[in-house]
């Protein structure tokens, strides 16, 4: 049996790479593709960074400015995921409800546990999309290339926010010479899988 033949090792495998990307910089998963539609039905897809994929609980988590029109967007919305691995000739495409969470112990906790460095970008002046009159990082001129101390990084805590996405279908296609497989799971059928056509 090939090893892409066994529907329980494919959602095995999906999960394994989403854990990596969110883990691993280097995984081409740690940057997917986010998709939605706002409320005058436009599309939207734009590439986040994903923090962490629990397995056991289906969700993806991934950080985001709270003043940034795709909260709005995507906060208890359908959302599409999309990432692919040219080594491993893997697409994943998942779906799911996000939701957006910017006050509870958890999200405190994820705020703590980040780098002074990477919190730097929630000490932006303006929005995000906010028109500028010229090329600007959007942060104020004192903090420009400079690492912020922990006091100086206390009024970005507002801007930050959480985005959970609850995962409800994973659709894995392997992309091979030898013939492609495609497999999709749902979690209303208990993530059991089917294979679909390529």
């Amino acid at each position: 049996m090939r090893p892409d033949d066994d529907l329980p090792a494919m959602l095995a495998h999906a999960w394994t790479l989403l854990v990596r990307g969110g883990a691993d910089r280097k995984s081409p998963v740690h940057t997917p593709v986010i998709a939605s539609v706002d409320e005058h039905g436009l599309p939207h897809a734009r590439v986040m960074v994903l923090r962490k994929a629990d397995p056991a609980a289906a969700t993806l988590r991934l950080h985001t400015d709270a003043r940034s029109p795709k909260v709005a967007q995507l906060n208890g919305m359908p959302v599409a995921v999309l990432a692919y691995l040219p080594a491993e000739q893997v697409q994943l495409r998942i779906t799911g409800t996000a939701r957006i969470l910017t006050d509870d112990e958890v999200v405190e906790d994820i705020w703590n546990q980040s780098t002074l460095f990477a919190r730097r970008c929630y000490l932006a002046e303006h929005p995000p999309g906010t028109p500028l009159p010229g090329p600007s990082t959007g942060l104020p001129a004192w903090i420009e290339g400079q690492q912020p101390t922990a006091e100086q990084i206390g009024p970005a805590r507002a801007n930050f926010a959480t985005l959970w996405i609850e995962v409800t279908a994973i659709d894995w296609l392997h992309l091979a010479n030898s013939g492609h497989r495609r497999a999709v799971f749902r979690s209303t059928n208990d993530w059991a899988g089917e294979w679909v056509a390529p």
